[in-house]
């Protein structure tokens, strides 16, 4: 692993979480149970450890147990600026808004450049955008 990778804690919405990102960056998800690691600290079903593999982008995510609370996206975002092609990059904006809120439309820029940023459905801020003028 060269950088970063975030680590989500969700309410008992990590699978669903996990899923629909898998979805929208079209990887696969891996998924353990608190049964699969002998965790008795809550549901048997919840997820203890969570993953996206083969795509291109990397999260990891567990559901939350006993007092520990659920993650808070304040401050941060998840920057997904020229990493793929702009027809890529417009359809994950799409993807990433729907059932969530655009905070700022993908639009081109006066200095030329198209970004724009939306929060999902699961609470995280995502900033994504390119350079330059698309393929027609």
């Amino acid at each position: 692993m060269t950088a970063p990778t975030p680590y989500l804690h969700f309410p008992g919405t990590a699978r669903e979480a996990l899923t629909f990102y898998g979805g929208v960056f079209g990887c696969e998800v891996q998924l353990h149970t608190f049964a699969e690691f002998n965790r008795t600290d809550g549901p048997a079903d919840a997820i203890a450890h969570g993953y996206l593999i083969e795509g291109p982008v990397s999260l990891f995510a567990a559901d939350v147990s006993g007092d520990e609370p659920p993650f808070r996206c304040e401050g941060m975002m998840l920057a997904l600026l020229g990493t793929a092609a702009p027809s890529t990059l417009r359809k994950w904006f799409s993807s990433l808004s729907e059932g969530g809120r655009v905070v700022d439309d993908l639009q081109t820029r006066p200095w030329g450049a198209s970004d724009g940023q939306a929060i999902d459905r699961y609470g995280l801020h995502w900033l994504i955008g390119f350079e330059g003028e698309e393929a027609a």
